[in-house]
């Protein structure tokens, strides 16, 4: 994008390029103006202090590469932002396992959020953000649970952002596998679990799902990749992305994961945490999809932390 100023200083024109077509004007004024509440934003949309090539627009429209954007003088209170410890700035470059002009794959640490909010203040796209000031683009493409690693796509170019969009909303077009401990010993005949998931707001204001006749089709397929006692390691490859969908599929089989707090069985996660397991056992193990006419696979090695409950199985992964 181009930008310059015209008439009034506190009055921006942009130019889009043709990076930003296609995108909804409400979601580019949400990007312009960092820390502006949703509310604010369309309510100046509504007044027409938003301009499209001089002329009012609604939020659904779709900018067009070469269109100008008046966008008024906003205040802007954005959250503050911590600064990256040294520590971690140094630990986001030799987590990343991709990287090409238009994408990063970052191998998430266990306790990162993705983003911040919520009380968090830095999370990975902000601490990516602060290590790369030059890659101006940068955004999520999926998320990670905050206790769950593994593979993370971060898109540095609007193009290759909304190309995996498309990727990610076809079934089977990206490829996603995840390791997970659970309890029990998962049946080698249960290959999936199909089951409608709806989304609650407990009283407390935690975020729960559960399977409910009126949420929404999921389907995760399993299989059986090693045992141990008292658990089974399986993979996991979720064919629709639901909310805490893996999570709450295990759950919902009688096959709980360990370590997990909100959806695993208290008594399976003590006897675990004597044998070390501190964390949720869920690793976004590998990915693999093809973009642009070019094929990609990457792949995250267990963290050690999970491994070394695994035992001598665990040298496998």
């Amino acid at each position: 994008m181009d930008s310059d100023v015209a008439g009034n200083p506190a009055v921006r024109f942009v130019t889009i390029s043709a990076d930003f077509a296609g995108q909804r004007l409400d979601n580019f004024l949400m990007r312009e103006l960092k820390g502006v509440p949703k509310s604010r934003i369309y309510n100046i949309l509504r007044r027409g202090e938003v301009r499209v090539n001089k002329a009012r627009a609604k939020p659904p429209y779709k900018l067009l590469a070469g269109d100008v954007v008046r966008i008024p003088p906003v205040r802007v209170a954005e959250r503050e932002v911590a600064a990256v410890p040294v520590s971690l700035a140094e630990d986001i470059r030799s987590r990343i396992l991709y990287e090409d002009e238009g994408l990063m794959v970052i191998d998430k640490p266990s306790g990162l959020a993705v983003h911040g909010g919520s009380g968090i203040s830095l999370g990975l796209i902000e601490s990516l953000r602060q290590v790369f000031p030059d890659e101006r683009q940068l955004e999520l493409v999926h998320r990670l649970d905050r206790d769950t690693s593994g593979c993370v796509m971060v898109a540095k170019k609007r193009k290759h952002l909304k190309e995996l969009h498309e990727l990610l909303k076809a079934k089977y077009s990206v490829d996603k596998r995840y390791l997970a401990l659970v309890a029990g010993s998962w049946p080698v005949r249960k290959e999936q679990v199909k089951v409608r998931l709806q989304k609650n707001v407990l009283q407390s204001g935690e975020r729960m799902v559960r399977a409910g006749l009126e949420g929404k089709y999921s389907l995760t397929e399993y299989r059986v990749r090693a045992r141990i006692e008292g658990a089974s390691l399986v993979e996991a490859r979720p064919i629709t992305g639901r909310t805490h969908q893996i999570r709450v599929h295990c759950q919902y089989a009688g096959y709980p994961i360990l370590g997990d707090d909100k959806y695993g069985d208290d008594q399976q996660n003590l006897l675990f945490r004597e044998r070390g397991l501190r964390r949720l056992f869920l690793h976004a193990h590998a990915l693999s999809f093809e973009l642009f006419g070019k094929k990609i696979a990457v792949t995250a090695p267990l963290p050690a932390e999970l491994r070394g409950i695994l035992g001598d199985v665990g040298e496998e992964f």
